[in-house]
C-alpha cells in the first residue's frame, strides 16, 4: 500500500511541474508571437525541451502506476 501512495504523490508532483511549465511556455510564446520579443522566444524553445522530459517522466510514472 506504502508503494501506492508514493506513486501517487509522484504523479501528483509530475502533474503539478508540467502545469508550471505550460504556464511558463505560453506567457515566454505570448510574448514572443504578439510582442516580437526574441528573449521570451529563446525562453519558450528551452521550456518546450524541459517540457518534452518532464512527459517522459510522467508517462514512465504512469506506466508503472498501471501495473
Amino acid at each position: 500500500m506504502c508503494e501506492l501512495y508514493k506513486n501517487i504523490k509522484i504523479m501528483n508532483d509530475l502533474v503539478a511541474n508540467l502545469k508550471q511549465l505550460f504556464a511558463d511556455f505560453q506567457k515566454d510564446a505570448t510574448a514572443q508571437a504578439e510582442h516580437g520579443n526574441k528573449a521570451a522566444g529563446a525562453r519558450a524553445r528551452k521550456a518546450s525541451l524541459t517540457i518534452e522530459k518532464a512527459l517522459k517522466e510522467f508517462r514512465k510514472a504512469s506506466i508503472e502506476h498501471a501495473k
